[in-house]
């Protein structure tokens, strides 16, 4: 009854032939050795003393801006997540509470 059925491959509606390939011959040209041209000498470069990153003090401002932006965000973030957890246990802590006091006043009234 449930037993899985496997597609068949419908048959192809015709034949297909690969793309015939045509070769050509290519004739062979010797060529004479001649001596390599001495290569030319490249003069070493010299590093800059400098770093290539240059931080003005705009950019610092940036940066300890957008530095101290994230890590506000993160912290809110982080905060309201610690207190959403403390407010469910809380929570979950005075429902156990109750129903723990229903169940003993019910078996106290028999």
């Amino acid at each position: 009854m449930l037993r899985p059925k496997v597609p068949t491959m419908p048959q192809p509606t015709g034949l297909v032939t690969p793309p015939a390939v045509v070769v050509e011959p290519t004739a062979v040209i010797q060529h004479t050795p001649q001596t390599p041209a001495p290569a030319p000498v490249v003069a070493p470069t010299q590093v800059p003393a400098r770093p290539t990153v240059q931080l003005t003090p705009g950019a610092v401002i940036a940066l300890v801006g957008s530095g101290t932006a994230v890590v506000l965000v993160v912290g809110a973030v982080l905060v309201s997540m610690l207190l959403a957890v403390a407010i469910t246990g809380a929570s979950v802590a005075i429902c156990a509470l109750v129903i723990r006091s229903l169940i003993a006043s019910e078996g106290k009234r028999r």
